[in-house]
């Protein structure tokens, strides 16, 4: 018997793996053993820890009212939706989900998706199928946003973050047969916010749409928390709005809202809609239920504010850099990869979780804690994560 050849490619992906390893880029996947809180209890065992890692802003996802109407929805609907929309997977609580959806964001039509990546990967491949298109993309977009502009046929048109200026010059460099805008509303790993009526403004002038992934801003931003859009009073046919449901809203999945005719385009031609399975009718049941909480949550959302100014007021002691913004997300720059780590690692034996977030999710020498703050904290829990930030050495005289 001839002796097996050597799998180089496993090899190649152990190798792949120490190299990252070398360079503090290693991931980890974190087991809790209890439900979404403030408060989260480790698998592998330990004291329970301060949380400072959900996306549950408004702290929905053991709210009550929640959890009764996914009971109720499984209940009447059933736990799967058993095939994909354009089969038989599109159930009553679908389509009322959908029609509460545009509603809540003063949209003609809404489409259901089962996560937010794949939202956006619909609305960018669907629109852009042409080579005479063109995609102009903030570049600190979300990765969905990327891998929507990488996927679809349009060239891609990257602009500098933020820049307007820059962006107004490629507008008019580079005609196509459609072309859109697309930026996050708050960018995920600053918590900074797009200047969207701006945005718009450049889209009307080059007759060109203007798709926004208010993924961290829907429920927080706007009245009622209706989102960016609705915070910066836009009313055009030209902006599709994508917004998730598995952060401020406390359950999962997504949704794209806009003009009918554009919702429309996105159920006869997107791939990624057209080929999944509809999401679990029990959460969309308890989609209306979400949008009632969110509207009533304006004493949340003040509440996270000045969680917000609180933690600002603090990290003007520290020697790390915390920029100024009025979103939940708070990053705290720290630059090397393994510095940040460590620091992680270092405030989680003081029991304080936060998100050390490092290269390819920001650009080398941006690594950060990224702090995410929810309204399920209160400012005791601060302070704990001040007592825990000076014990690693966060403050400048704490040598």
């Amino acid at each position: 018997m001839r002796k097996a050849k050597p799998n180089r490619l496993l090899q190649g992906l152990v190798d792949e793996h120490a190299q990252r390893a070398g360079l503090g880029l290693t991931r980890h996947r974190r087991t809790l053993d209890a439900p979404v809180g403030v408060h989260v209890q480790d698998r592998d065992g330990g004291s329970a820890k301060l949380s400072f890692l959900s996306n549950d802003y408004l702290g929905l996802a053991g709210h009550p009212d929640l959890r009764q109407a996914l009971a109720d929805g499984a209940l009447q609907w059933g736990a799967g939706s058993g095939a994909s929309p354009l089969v038989s997977g599109h159930l009553g609580c679908h389509a009322d989900a959908e029609a509460a959806l545009a509603e809540f964001v003063g949209a003609e039509a809404s489409l259901l998706f089962i996560t937010g990546y794949m939202a956006n990967l619909a609305v960018i491949t669907s629109l852009l199928d042409h080579a005479d298109d063109v995609v102009f993309s903030d570049a600190l977009n979300h990765a969905s946003l990327i891998d929507g502009c990488r996927l679809s046929r349009a060239r891609v048109v990257p602009y500098a973050h933020g820049d307007l200026q820059m962006l107004q010059g490629l507008l008019l460099a580079h005609p196509g047969r459609r072309r859109l805008i697309a930026t996050d509303a708050v960018f995920s790993m600053d918590g900074d916010q797009a200047d969207l009526g701006s945005l718009l403004a450049l889209a009307e002038l080059h007759d060109t749409l203007l798709l926004v992934d208010d993924a961290h801003g829907f429920g927080v931003q706007g009245p009622q928390g209706r989102g960016s859009v609705a915070a910066a009073n836009l009313h055009s046919e030209r902006v599709i709005l994508m917004g998730t449901l598995g952060k401020a809203a406390g359950l999962s999945g997504a949704f794209v809202a806009g003009d009918a005719r554009v919702i429309e385009h996105l159920v006869q031609r997107s791939r990624s809609y057209i080929f999944s399975t509809s999401p679990a009718p029990a959460v969309a049941a308890a989609i209306p239920s979400a949008l009632r909480l969110i509207a009533a949550g304006d004493a949340r959302r003040r509440h996270v504010q000045a969680l917000r100014t609180c933690l600002q007021e603090m990290a003007a002691q520290w020697r790390f850099t915390l920029p100024w913004g009025e979103t939940p997300i708070a990053p705290v720059l720290v630059g090397e990869a393994a510095v940040t780590m460590t620091l992680a690692a270092a405030l989680a034996q003081q029991g304080v979780l936060v998100a050390g977030i490092r290269p390819p999710t920001v650009p080398l020498g941006s690594s950060r804690l990224r702090i995410s703050l929810s309204a399920s904290h209160q400012l005791e829990d601060l302070r704990t994560l001040q007592s825990a930030a000076r014990m690693v050495g966060f403050e400048v005289d704490s040598a």
